[in-house]
């Protein structure tokens, strides 16, 4: 068992932290969620959904202690955190109110010559979370994967981020308590910390799902962990990408300015450390956007990022692409102490926009690669070659019929998510239409998303039942539909 320790980001200086679980300790968690799985499962979703809506009051009523812990350690700024708690909270209403109507369940039922049929997506059991680093609240200890997960009826164990872990600590207390005054039971929440709780999580029998947000070593490492269990189970693991954006030509002669000044202000929101962030640019050569670009970052103040690691890791990412030809066009201020990071631009030439080549991969950070291109036929040819992306946009000349938009559109449908027209791709909205995801190495898992209504598929499987009785089957599965879910 080791010592955990809380850093600030700023100044490097460390706090202690709770210690990491004990192997007994992580077995019992496991035990209490599996323990209570079938009550959790059948318990109404309306009910689940109290339970979630306390949680987000609970958040509320704790916001100030919890910002400024979450802002001594991620250095990410009350203001931001502040509208990223608020966020959490109204996420958690929301998949209340998700669970609540059940047409996720899409439960159906037939009578098929006296013989009834039923089919619908039932609650998988206990999932495991892993939080983000970036994302403290909406990603960690109570985001998407918790809040959705709870609200498809299957209990929860966490596994703290050690980014934030003071933060995921009392987020934790927060929680237990908000839940078991709402009556949930005990079990549908529980935490582990440390590395090896993690591997655990993973491995353990009862454990039936996991949801990720991280990088994509170690979602890759978790879905291989996963598949290599006597019985394999599905890993969500939401992976950052380059993301690129393509300037129409059409876009640089009329809306330079702007698109400019949106560019810069999404690849550093956050010092740069969104999954969503737009890595690389694409721009028509002679427009004299690299150059306004460029002016705009030399401006640009500097950050802190989120641990000692990912300050190296960044730094050894720009060198990685300079050392392949890249040339350090701007940079902005960095602090001058801490987990220092400053707002970069390299140039790069679209010919090297190959397989292999780190220009085509997320580096974590405020860091842009621009390239230009001759005409939009070497645009296109460009962006077929890159790794498919959690997103893409497109910035054209705003009137609805640039022709470059069309002939791009069914190249990046095929290789992204989500793609934005004439906006940036940072922020994720929790809707029904909300697709967070997208094809491998965006993610392990291109047929879900970790955000949105669609969020609570990943933790039901379909199953059909012929000829049961009422009397055994679970509510969205009976004729009398107890709970309203069926149209």
């Amino acid at each position: 068992m080791s010592a955990a320790v809380s850093v600030d980001p700023r100044t490097g200086a460390e706090v202690a932290a709770p210690r990491e679980s004990s192997a007994d300790e992580i077995r019992d968690v496991i035990a209490a969620a599996a323990a209570v799985a079938p009550e959790v499962a059948a318990t109404p979703p309306r009910i689940r959904g109290a339970w979630l809506e306390a949680l987000a009051a609970a958040l509320v009523e704790h916001a100030d202690e919890l910002v400024a812990l979450a802002d001594q350690e991620t250095a990410l700024g009350e203001v931001r955190l502040r509208t990223e708690l608020e966020r959490t909270a109204a996420n958690a209403r929301y998949y209340g109110a998700v669970g609540a109507r059940g047409d996720w369940m899409r439960a159906v039922r037939d009578d098929l010559d006296g013989v009834s049929l039923a089919r619908a997506f039932l609650p998988i059991g206990v999932v495991g979370v892993f939080g983000a680093s970036n994302f403290p609240f909406q990603f960690g200890v109570l985001g998407h994967d918790t809040c959705s997960a709870i609200a498809a009826g299957c209990p929860v164990v966490v596994k703290h981020h050690p980014a934030h872990p003071r933060l995921s600590a009392r987020l934790g207390e927060v929680a237990r308590a908000a839940l078991a005054d709402a009556g949930a039971p005990d079990g549908v929440f529980g935490e582990v910390i440390g590395f090896a709780a993690g591997v655990e999580l993973v491995a353990a029998d009862p454990v039936r799902a996991i949801g990720f947000t991280g990088s994509q070593r170690g979602g890759m490492a978790l879905v291989e962990t996963a598949a290599a269990r006597t019985r394999p189970i599905p890993v969500y693991a939401e992976m950052g990408t380059v993301n690129p954006v393509l300037v129409t030509t059409r876009a640089a002669a009329t809306r330079a300015d702007d698109i400019a000044d949106g560019l810069v202000a999404s690849f550093t929101l956050g010092g740069g450390q969104f999954c969503t962030k737009p890595g690389l640019v694409l721009l028509p050569e002679g427009s004299g956007l690299t150059e306004r670009i460029a002016g705009r970052v030399e401006r640009a103040g500097g950050t802190w990022l989120l641990t000692a690691a990912i300050a190296q890791s960044f730094a050894s990412g720009i060198d990685a692409r300079v050392a392949t030809g890249s040339e350090v066009l701007a940079s902005g201020d960095r602090p001058d102490a801490g987990h220092a990071a400053a707002p970069t631009a390299l140039r790069a030439s679209i010919r090297d926009l190959t397989d292999g080549s780190p220009l085509i991969e997320e580096c974590f950070g405020p860091l842009l690669i621009i390239v230009e291109y001759a005409d939009p036929a070497e645009a296109r040819d460009a962006l077929a070659r890159l790794q498919p992306s959690l997103a893409a946009a497109v910035q054209t000349d705003g009137s609805g019929a640039d022709p470059e938009l069309e002939a791009v559109t069914p190249l990046l449908l095929d290789q992204v998510g989500r793609l934005v027209v004439d906006g940036w791709p940072t922020g994720v909205a929790c809707s029904d239409a909300m697709q967070h995801g997208g094809p491998w190495p965006a993610t392990s898992r291109p047929d879900a998303t970790s955000v949105g209504a669609a969020a609570l598929e990943r933790w039901t499987r379909p199953v059909a039942v012929q000829g049961v009785p009422d009397a055994a089957l679970p509510a969205p599965l009976r004729a009398d539909d107890p709970w309203g879910v069926r149209p």
